[in-house]
């Protein structure tokens, strides 16, 4: 599994991957998790707000801060 943090550097991007990381140890899955920061990677998602959740190519929030547990919801469907 694949995990990228769409977003700039902004505390919210950051508290978004710290999110994650907490979510993928709870599922106790293996993935891997990348900071994506350019704006051009970015709007080839078709991401207009960031921060923004990328699980295996697939944009699944975008312009939140999702909390651990809805991540961990992400991660195990």
């Amino acid at each position: 599994m694949i995990i990228k943090i769409l977003g700039t550097g902004c505390p919210k991007c950051k508290k978004l991957e710290e999110n994650a990381r907490q979510a993928i140890s709870q599922a106790g899955v293996e993935a891997a998790v990348e900071k994506v920061t350019d704006l051009d990677k970015i709007m080839d998602y078709g991401v207009m707000i960031t921060p923004a959740l990328v699980i295996d190519e697939k944009v699944v929030s975008s312009g939140k801060l999702l909390a651990a547990n809805e991540i961990l919801a992400l991660i195990q469907k």
